[in-house]
């Protein structure tokens, strides 16, 4: 059978605000770059990511800075971040943005000009650098066409316009290929008929993002199978913080159809409210005792926030996003919930509809035809939605790599930027930081090696193997195998956790995982859709079992983890991160503590001690309260 070769010094597998600032950098560097991506170019589910990228410039407040930024992520995170990821991050993003804007981004202005920013949960300032609430498609479109530009520059010297960077759409990976512990580059196939293809390349930047469609209700689109998690695993690299999976709390539930679909955090930070079905606004009853001194309990403080900021502690609708989502949660179940089981989202109260249709476009357009609501005179019925995986491949901050020889990882594939729970906003800004570091990281990677890794014959066949082998089995529906992991996933192992549902749960996928193996697709491989989801399966039983597992061994509640028989914060856990690995074939995968790194200490006294009772141990205070003499 033929298959076919292509040569490049760095792939990266994903066409998102990651992948592409991540190519971008690549090619800047000198490298001959390949873009992989699984959908249609420019179908990337960051167009998704609708209210903003988080960035401290300080527009709008500007006792807004950096310091400010890094403490609300490692707050949001409950202390479990990569606290030097939380660090670069908060650092870098205000660069990022500009340079996006020098790129030809259009983004929302204030008054004087500058770069307006909204208010998002978990933020201190107004922070999100915004465009409407459709941020994260014109950050696609300005990345796509710096794409252009590049390929314009390599056209006028080279005369090949693709000489340095090229796009491959609607394109498969299923196997990471490697020369002895080195990567050497990865398999897949055109999905629109199914010709195999080795793209051969010594450095691969994983930006697949993440795993949504193993639950039912999901914000997330078709590609978010967990390709990347189980990409990784399958190479040698680890993932960490697999237990963290947020909820967004405000996706549609109705009609059922498009249930899950995301309702920005936007409509909250500009003022929309949550009320339960008696009319009560529910969330002044649901403020954690660490956010007391800085969220208003009274609806009446609350609402003059919007007009004093300065002075007044914010709504409780704009806690960290998984706080929000575990009270609409609670109040559903208490059976005070929507008619069709959620909550209800008013803006209208607040805003006149023309301001409502200018900063919330597609909000309206969205629920106008998908729900015939208008969101300009009613409210909106939201609950929780499984939206994003903090855990991911574990990476070193600086350049993204991974423990395998020239496997980066960017975006929402990667872990430990987040901790145990993202603050909204800091997704694209993450993108776009982290997106950078590790095509610059790659390049370096590749510049740096003494002879290219070779792929050998044996490694490619065992690929194609794998590949075509359910279009020679009549086994199972992979259809019905998908249904029932969801399920599992959405029932056990979603919002609110105990160990007897988690256990369950590991013991339908380890069944599913067996029968996986004997899962058929009918006909050929031109657009076949079933052969696509039984190879999906693989990455989705996988990384689904690493949830799991690491769940059942996290006994307590934090962040976007929830266990009903462990409902509190232990210190006893604020240092351990789980991690998980595999066996090359993918059937064991195992699940071990490693302990977190000391935060540095220019970086721990900028927090207050009586804050950092709430999260550390009496040793961690101790170490604090050390550094906080000398620096004084």
């Amino acid at each position: 059978m033929e298959i076919e070769r292509q040569q490049f010094d760095v792939v990266v597998i994903g066409a998102g605000g990651a992948g592409l600032r991540a190519a971008i950098e690549a090619r800047q560097q000198g490298k001959r770059t390949a873009i992989l991506c699984k959908s249609l170019f420019g179908k990337a589910h960051t167009v998704m990511a609708e209210g903003g990228a988080a960035a401290a410039m300080g527009n709008v407040n500007s006792d807004d800075n950096w310091k400010v930024h890094f403490r609300d992520t490692m707050r949001g995170g409950k202390f479990l971040n990569n606290w030097r990821m939380a660090e670069l991050h908060a650092k870098e993003s205000p660069d990022r943005v500009w340079e996006l804007e020098a790129w030809g981004a259009l983004f929302d202005r204030t008054k004087d000009g500058k770069i307006s920013q909204r208010n998002f949960g978990g933020h201190e300032y107004p922070r999100l650098a915004h465009v409407g609430d459709r941020t994260g498609l014109e950050l696609i479109r300005t990345l796509q066409q710096r794409v252009v530009a590049l390929q314009q520059e390599d056209a006028e010297r080279t005369g090949d316009p693709e000489a340095y960077i090229k796009v491959f759409a609607e394109f498969t990976v299923t196997r990471l290929l490697k020369d002895g512990d080195a990567i050497a580059g990865a398999f897949g196939y055109w999905r629109e008929n199914g010709t195999l293809v080795v793209f051969e390349a010594p450095a691969v930047v994983l930006a697949t993002g993440g795993i949504g469609k193993s639950y039912v209700v999901t914000s997330n689109s078709w590609e978010y199978t967990g390709d990347g998690h189980a990409l990784a695993l399958l190479a040698g690299a680890k993932l960490i913080n697999m237990e963290f999976i947020q909820f967004h709390p405000t996706g549609m539930v109705w009609p059922p159809s498009v249930r899950g679909i995301l309702v920005t955090e936007s409509v909250r930070g500009d003022g929309g409210v949550l009320r339960n079905s008696e009319g009560k606004r529910f969330m002044f009853d649901y403020i954690p005792e660490v956010f007391k001194d800085k969220y208003a309990t009274t609806e009446e403080e609350g609402d003059r926030w919007y007009t004093d900021q300065a002075n007044n502690r914010r709504p409780p609708e704009l806690l960290p996003r998984d706080e929000v989502a575990r009270a609409i949660n609670s109040e559903v179940k208490a059976g005070r919930g929507s008619p069709q089981g959620g909550v209800f989202l008013d803006v209208s109260t607040r805003l006149p509809a023309a301001e409502i249709v200018r900063r919330l476009p597609s909000m309206h357009h969205q629920f106008k035809e998908l729900a015939d609501v208008d969101i300009t005179k009613e409210p909106m019925q939201v609950g929780p939605t499984c939206h994003y995986i903090m855990g991911g491949v574990e990476v070193e901050a600086d350049t993204g790599a991974a423990a395998v020889p020239g496997l980066f990882a960017a975006g929402e594939v990667s872990g430990g930027m987040h901790g145990s729970n993202r603050l909204g906003g800091n997704s694209l800004s993450d993108l776009l930081v982290f997106g950078r570091r590790a095509g610059a990281g790659a390049a370096a990677y590749v510049d740096r090696l003494a002879t290219r890794p070779k792929i050998s014959d044996e490694a490619v066949e065992a690929a194609r193997q794998e590949a075509l082998a359910p279009l020679e089995r009549t086994g199972e529906n992979p259809y019905e195998l998908h249904q029932e992991l969801q399920r599992s996933m959405n029932e056990l192992v979603g919002i609110i956790r105990t160990s007897r549902e988690v256990s369950e749960a590991l013991g339908v996928v380890g069944k599913l995982r067996a029968r996986a193996k004997n899962v058929g697709a009918a006909g050929g491989r031109i657009y076949n859709p079933g052969w696509h989801l039984a190879l999906d399966l693989r990455n989705m039983l996988l990384v689904s079992e690493c949830v799991a597992r690491a769940a059942l061994i996290r006994e307590e509640s934090r962040g976007g983890h929830t266990r009903d028989d462990f409902p509190v914060m232990s210190p006893d856990w604020r240092r351990k991160l789980l991690v998980c690995s595999a066996s090359e074939d993918g059937q064991d995968v195992t699940v071990e503590e490693q302990v977190q790194p000391a935060m540095r200490d220019d970086l721990i006294v900028l927090f207050d001690r009586d804050e950092l009772k709430k999260y550390l141990t009496e040793e961690e205070l101790a170490d604090f309260d050390a550094v906080a003499k000398e620096a004084s």
